[in-house]
């Protein structure tokens, strides 16, 4: 693996956006994708959206690992947001850029015109985007309540949401965190948040930070109630049950009236900062992850022995079960020091009864299914080719309920020392989705993930909704998924790419997923880095 040589959180705002909602203005959010080989773009993070604003600053920041010795080829795109939908493929593209991490790096701020399709601009729309390199990992977390704020709106009581401001060495103010709206309510309590405090006040305790409530109004024109400056130092006293309080001063109220004391109080109940690892600090620590590989070999992929069987090995020894086992396997055992790793088949009739199984080692030795490394597996899967009958159903759940028993038991350890990432590689006709729903429900619970490979051309729909993408996943009874932890891709989008490319977007979630997890247990890595010890 290259080495990841810091992260940059990416701010960003537009100037001048193309006006394409009817009687109202764009509801803005930004798209980061990078480049990942053969025509072929991932999503890297978004911004959230804002509502009736052509001159966006979007408050959520994007962050990008940079690697000083890959050209990361970056795409921005801006959409106007109508639906709730994840997917934009159905809102208004305002513009966009393509440019290298390199060239925003290098650059204090990056300006660019945006262009619907190259050559063509989208009105006098632009972009700037402003890099920062994240060098601090602790994070502030904030409780916040409000009480008599000022009536601003007519009919209704007022509908209050506070914005947080840092001082930048040019003495501007720059927008790093914007709460919900609590609708009609003057004594507002909001959810308690957290921001990086790198973001929060470039981890200067006494740099000046701004606080803002403002009433908010469905077309964009909020009025303000009221605002004061104070620091983290400050924010700092609050907690253990004694609230810092501020009073919320609105500058012209306070010059037009003498009698005029403030436009509400804001109560700071507890601020904590709290330090976050990362991926590098599991694996640095001494995190292992354990690679196990499912293949599918249930009818549906035709007669090994035919040249248009998904199985069939060509001339050159290949085919799309093996590209995907090396691709994946490749960049993951590098993280796996004994190079171990068991390799299973299902849905196929195996020797000497020829029952079907959902769960028979490749290497045919239930006892110690390991093979040794990528090559091992590849082996495997050759000698046992021959001697097996392709069958059927397609079930994914004993596999998984596999995996999962060695995860759970590694976790009642209480250590951050192993995680397993599970490789199915199917067809995608599949059998068992109640259990499988169930089996990827109870998963999100331990130290796991799983990635699907669909090879051939079905309709991967069924695929696509256990990758929980657009939406949490539920079991049948309406459990939701703790986390997100399954990660599908369908090879058929990498034929002509360079292999690196299957790897990086099967892999692109499987640090955040590892991080989630001990993050969601508390369980901080195994040995700590010298700097974080605190």
């Amino acid at each position: 693996m290259a080495g990841c040589v810091s992260r940059v959180e990416l701010s960003v705002s537009c100037r001048s956006l193309l006006d394409k909602d009817l009687g109202s203005r764009s509801d803005p959010l930004c798209v980061l994708l990078q480049d990942v080989g053969g025509g072929r773009w991932a999503e890297l993070d978004r911004t959230e959206r804002i509502k009736n604003c052509q001159n966006p600053e979007f408050c959520k920041k994007l962050v990008v690992d940079y690697y000083f010795e890959k050209v990361q080829k970056l795409r921005f795109g801006v959409y106007d947001i109508d639906n709730k939908s994840f997917d934009l493929n159905d809102d208004d593209y305002l513009g966009g850029i393509e440019c290298t991490l390199g060239q925003v790096v290098s650059s204090s701020v990056f300006t660019r015109p945006l262009e619907l399709k190259q050559g063509k601009p989208a009105g006098k729309g632009t972009i700037t985007i402003s890099a920062e390199e994240i060098k601090d990992t602790r994070v502030v977390y904030l409780e916040i309540e409000a009480r008599n704020l000022d009536k601003k709106d007519f009919l209704g009581k007022s509908d209050p949401f506070l914005e947080f401001y840092k001082q930048s060495d040019a003495g501007t103010w720059q927008l790093v965190y914007r709460s919900e709206v609590i609708k009609n309510n003057l004594n507002p309590c909001w959810r308690r948040f957290s921001v990086p405090l790198q973001t929060f006040c470039g981890g200067d305790f006494n740099k000046p930070i701004k606080v803002q409530c403002a009433d908010h109004d469905s077309d964009g024109s909020h009025d303000l109630i009221g605002a004061f400056e104070t620091n983290l130092t400050q924010l700092q006293k609050a907690g253990d049950g004694s609230p810092v309080e501020f009073e919320c001063i609105h500058p012209e109220k306070k010059q037009k009236k003498k009698s005029y004391k403030n436009s509400g109080i804001i109560r700071i109940k507890s601020c904590k900062i709290e330090t976050e690892y990362s991926f590098l600090d599991y694996v640095m620590g001494g995190c292992q992850i354990n690679f196990t590989v499912g293949v599918d070999f249930t009818g549906s992929n035709g007669d090994p022995k035919s040249p248009d069987s998904l199985h069939y090995i060509s001339p050159d020894g290949i085919n799309e079960y093996l590209i995907a086992i090396w691709s994946v396997g490749s960049v993951v055992q590098d993280y796996d020091t004994d190079k171990l790793f068991p390799a299973f088949g299902f849905g196929a009739q195996v020797p000497p009864g020829w029952q079907v199984s959902h769960e028979f080692a490749l290497n045919f030795n239930p006892s110690n299914p390991y093979c040794q490394g990528i090559q091992g597996i590849v082996d495997a899967y050759r000698q046992i080719l021959p001697q097996i009958r392709l069958y059927g159903p397609t079930n994914f759940s004993p596999i998984i309920n596999h995996v999962a028993r060695f995860a759970a038991h590694s976790a009642q350890q209480g250590t951050a020392l192993q995680y397993f990432v599970l490789l199915i590689i199917t067809d995608g006709e599949i059998t068992d989705m109640d259990q499988t729903r169930q089996a990827i429900v109870n998963a999100s619970k331990l130290p796991m993930s799983i990635i699907i490979v669909g090879v051939g051309e079905a309709d991967f729909k069924a695929m696509e909704f256990l990758d929980g993408d657009n939406g949490v996943l539920k079991s049948l009874t309406g459990e939701p998924a703790a986390r997100d932890i399954v990660q599908f891709v369908p090879f058929r989008q990498f034929k002509n790419a360079p292999r690196e490319a299957l790897s990086q977007m099967v892999l692109a979630e499987v640090p955040k997923q590892l991080v989630s997890y001990y993050k969601w247990q508390g369980w901080p890595p195994v040995k700590l880095p010298e700097k974080k010890k605190m």
